[in-house]
């Protein structure tokens, strides 16, 4: 560890561009937007399924337009596409806050989930793809602990807000605050990360389809891809009916809440191990094991009785959410290069993002046909054992 303290010393200025990126995308992030969702529910008077649908498709409509620009970080100035990111993100944001019917809540629901969900993430891996080689992996990691500190912080503010004002003051106020970044953004120096755009330029609509095709039928994209579509679709899907799940096992919100911050440590701690790792042993070595925390968990969960089953749980989906990011970013630059990593992550992140939608739309829909609970976690669980078989395959390439 006495490494990457050192590394980050001599890199802070970087480093926390990609930090402050990953805690802002948390306007945009499921387990922010599931504290608006009871309020949504009442206010529009829609079914858990329903919403799940709605949720669902948005956020495929945002992955595919994610597939459309995801390729900019490789060739437009980095301040420039994070400019127009969030002033993207607060519109939704506030657009949320002022929705009076479903067309403008589809819009907002949209928005939040492309720019927050999927850009905000997807400029601050790729930049740090791009910056370092033999370091990546602290890097990553680093900027990984956005993730962690916005979720132990934001949902207090929000849940406050909500409790003494309304989820739509929450929601309006949560633009603003984003406008805000704008002033600070505008006096931030990113002309290192802009030494790393691509010399050939915007590509044509034919060359990406090309360099989409040769990704999605590759034979590692079928190794990669399940990996990270079963925790996507996992991890969104139990979070957006966390405390549906809380309230039908009898457990107390305040503490699961309480709790969740046990998660966010968990995960902030093992952001940082994951890039020491990922740096020591190879992305290769550690996408092998990286979802083995979180299917363990998933079984206290389901069949304990006690509260303590969810604690268990929320341990260990931080560990597998903390070393995620990195490796799995990491992974493509190692397999695939960096000279196209903004175009080439765009088609992982699309899939993954569609997990995110798919998540909440089956889940949702299962529980509105009486699926019991024990049955949802029983099912997650054996497909990631299979999907984890599968990730050993990964041995074989380099």
């Amino acid at each position: 560890m006495k490494d990457f303290f050192y590394f980050i010393k001599g890199n802070f200025r970087t480093v926390s561009f990609g930090w402050l990126l990953t805690f802002l995308s948390a306007f945009g992030q499921t387990f922010l937007i599931s504290l608006y969702v009871p309020e949504i529910l009442r206010a529009f008077s829609i079914s858990e399924g329903a919403f799940g649908a709605i949720y669902a498709g948005c956020t495929v409509a945002a992955s595919f337009i994610m597939l459309s620009v995801g390729h900019t970080v490789d060739h437009i100035p980095v301040k420039k596409v994070t400019a127009f990111t969030v002033i993207g993100l607060a519109l939704s944001s506030i657009l949320l806050g002022l929705s009076n019917g479903l067309i403008l809540l589809i819009l907002a629901i949209t928005g939040l989930r492309l720019t927050g969900q999927g850009f905000m993430t997807h400029i601050s891996m790729t930049i740090m793809s791009k910056q370092y080689g033999r370091d990546r992996g602290k890097a990553l990691s680093f900027s990984s602990l956005g993730f962690s500190v916005g979720e132990a912080i934001f949902p207090l503010i929000i849940s406050f807000l909500i409790a003494w004002w309304n989820w739509r003051v929450a929601a309006v106020l949560s633009g603003a605050v984003l406008l805000l970044y704008l002033f600070r953004l505008k006096f931030t120096d990113l002309n290192t990360f802009d030494e790393r755009l691509s010399a050939s330029g915007k590509p044509s609509v034919f060359a990406l389809l090309k360099d989409y095709k040769q990704v999605v039928f590759d034979s590692r994209f079928g190794i990669m891809m399940p990996a990270s579509f079963i925790w996507s679709f996992s991890a969104t899907a139990i979070f957006f009916y966390q405390y549906v799940f809380v309230e039908n096992k009898g457990w107390s919100v305040q503490l699961y809440a309480a709790f969740f911050t046990v998660y966010a440590v968990t995960r902030f701690l093992f952001s940082l191990f994951g890039g020491v790792w990922v740096d020591k042993y190879t992305a290769k070595k550690m996408f092998r094991y990286y979802l083995i925390p979180a299917s363990l968990g998933l079984l206290p969960f389901a069949f304990m009785n006690s509260i303590i089953g969810a604690l268990l749980f929320l341990i260990t989906a931080g560990i597998t959410m903390g070393i995620s990011g990195t490796v799995k970013t990491s992974l493509i630059a190692e397999l695939y290069g960096i000279e196209k990593m903004g175009a080439i992550r765009s088609v992982f992140t699309m899939f993954s993002v569609i997990s995110t939608a798919l998540g909440p739309l089956v889940v949702g829909l299962l529980m509105d046909a009486g699926v019991s609970f024990e049955y949802l976690m029983g099912g997650i669980f054996a497909l990631m054992l299979l999907i984890i078989l599968n990730s050993q395959r990964i041995r074989s390439y380099s």
